[in-house]
């Protein structure tokens, strides 16, 4: 699951990233709510955790700002403001949760994977098209009940792709999601990684295909 965080405190972001990162989260951080509303614009997130105290802009313009653009994706205010009215007013913003500084990075993780379980958001643990099932907390695939072995790269491709079984995933929305920010890889990677986990899924007897339409995406289906 891809999070993205906009908190100013470099410090809390850097432990945010280590701390969710080993909780199997891939996190993205900004310091501004301008670099955060950018990211948000340009990739694929399942969750956004929103500091209140922004340098650049009120967290709650900031939250009207992401609900304007993607209405439904779950966010979680994380601040120090502790009061009720604080809380009320995050909540009636359109935060779907919302945690007080200090915090716990168990229950933090918590809060989002609960978030993440609500009806029309992604997060499930067991992944199933036909014959395929992948485990997406131990990051495992098995193939009629037989464990078998993908590279981290090709599960994370693979996971993305069943989570949104029989739906074209734009090839940039793909591309954007493996690599987050970074501009490193090679144009042809994709098709490449594609290619790799098509020809894996091919040997180990999987009965799901990846199917690519030119200029447009990928999609995984049951043969």
């Amino acid at each position: 699951m891809r999070i993205l965080l906009i908190e100013d405190n470099s410090r809390l972001a850097q432990s945010l990233a280590k701390g969710l990162s080993g909780e199997g989260f891939d996190l993205d951080t900004f310091p501004t709510a301008q670099e955060g509303i950018a990211a948000f614009s340009s990739l694929q997130y399942d969750a956004v955790v929103l500091d209140l105290g922004l340098t650049d802009s009120d967290g709650l313009e900031t939250l009207e700002d992401l609900r304007r653009r993607k209405g439904e994706i779950p966010v979680l205010i994380l601040t120090a403001r502790d009061s009720v009215e604080s809380r009320v007013r995050g909540l009636d913003a359109g935060a779907d949760d919302y945690l007080v500084k200090p915090f716990a990075m168990t229950e933090l993780a918590a809060r989002i994977r609960a978030l993440l379980r609500r009806p029309g958001q992604p997060l499930g643990t067991l992944l199933t098209v036909g014959n395929t099932q992948l485990n997406s907390a131990s990051r495992q695939v098995s193939i009629d009940g037989r464990m078998v072995h993908f590279s981290l790269r090709e599960i994370k491709a693979l996971e993305l792709l069943m989570r949104r079984e029989g739906q074209v995933i734009p090839k940039k929305a793909l591309e954007d999601n493996l690599n987050g920010l970074s501009r490193s890889a090679t144009q042809n990677s994709i098709e490449v990684l594609v290619f790799r986990l098509r020809r894996r899924l091919g040997q180990y007897g999987s009965n799901c295909s990846v199917h690519t339409l030119h200029g447009i995406g990928y999609l995984i289906k049951e043969a």
